[in-house]
């Protein structure tokens, strides 16, 4: 795997990024990503003092078992699958070693077989490779964040497959589209790193999944100052969805070609997420069903950016429920899909929807 210290692009990316932030991405030593010669400090703080990692008081276990820490690893294994997706889809390489290490199994990534993998994606809309290489910052950073908050405690990270793969070995990715039908059930193969609406479509399977998992996990946070830093990944998380998904359906209205193929596959996708978490009863209207919603409403001419229950608010998934999905299955299991050997952590299996 390439190290990002070899590329220079993506320093210079972070530099700019972190003159923008007031001191949001520091550089220094210690637990960084070396970028030629530099380094990009595990943590994120919103003003210009040096306090760069949240030191919460002692918290006692809550009730279901379930502690702060465990809570946050579970996190950062979401936050490992997208930081390797972004950094390979904008810059062509992978997280740095010093990164990868923690608790647990370390395991690698897999991006592709045959020639030209890992590769980055060849964007033709300089805007699309742009809010790429934007939202690949912000996914770096969040891993190095929950790295530095976590400490020794901190999870390795597992194995992870972001592939195409082949259509006699589909990856994850092809996976996922065949269960939603964005490809041949059977044959199909989905490289998400083929051009830019294939990215757009990679991208979205897990950007909405990563908001409703924070919301979802803010009830199980004792500790405020990690309550404060989730609610400020999630935040950047629904950044990240709603211009996902505004792009998918701007380009799928485009003029004079509009990409209906576009609206039709991301709607699928949601279906497909639908069929994996199960259904939920929706505390504020009582009715039994689905909250994931596709990027249009009754028809494509009507725009569905933000999916929201009766009261405007952000769906939540339970931890089993994200797994089911990242897992690819309906069935209380421990690996698969994206996480091929499980994710590490205690907080490892998918809920029972089959």
């Amino acid at each position: 795997m390439t190290d990002i210290k070899n590329t220079l692009e993506i320093f210079d990316a972070i530099e700019t990024r972190r003159n923008e932030r007031r001191s949001f991405l520091r550089f220094a030593g210690g637990s960084a990503v070396a970028l030629g010669g530099a380094s990009l400090l595990a943590a994120c703080g919103g003003d210009d003092n040096d306090s760069v990692t949240p030191a919460p008081t002692p918290t006692p276990t809550p009730a279901t078992g379930v502690t702060d820490p465990d809570v946050l690893n579970f996190a950062l294994n979401l936050e490992y699958l997208e930081a390797q997706f972004y950094a390979y889809a904008a810059f062509g390489v992978g997280l740095n070693a010093s990164l990868l290490t923690g608790v647990g199994t370390q395991g690698a990534v897999v991006t592709g077989t045959g020639a030209g993998f890992p590769r980055q994606v060849a964007f033709q809309d300089a805007v699309v490779q742009q809010y790429a290489r934007e939202i690949a910052i912000d996914e770096v950073a969040h891993v190095a964040f929950l790295r530095s908050a976590l400490g020794a405690s901190a999870a390795a990270q597992p194995a992870i497959n972001i592939s195409g793969g082949t259509a006699a070995a589909p990856g994850a990715f092809s996976l996922a589209a065949r269960a939603a039908g964005v490809v041949d059930a059977n044959t199909g193969v989905f490289d998400p790193y083929a051009d830019d609406n294939s990215f757009l479509l990679g991208a979205y399977i897990f950007e909405d999944v990563g908001v409703s998992a924070y919301k979802g996990a803010a009830p199980l946070i004792s500790n405020k100052t990690y309550l404060e830093a989730a609610a400020g990944i999630l935040a950047a998380e629904a950044y990240h969805a709603g211009l996902i998904r505004t792009i998918l359906y701007r380009k799928g209205l485009q003029t004079p070609n509009p990409i209906t193929a576009l609206i039709t596959n991301a709607n699928k996708i949601s279906d497909a997420r639908d069929s994996l978490d199960g259904t939920v009863t929706n505390a504020s209207t009582g009715v039994i069903g689905d909250d994931d919603q596709g990027i249009t409403g009754s028809d494509a001419t009507i725009s569905n950016i933000v999916p929201t229950d009766a009261n405007g608010l952000a769906y939540s998934r339970s931890t089993g429920q994200v797994l089911n999905i990242v897992y690819l299955s309906k069935a209380a299991v421990s690996l698969g899909g994206f996480f091929p050997a499980g994710v590490n952590g205690s907080i490892r299996t998918s809920a029972a929807n089959a």
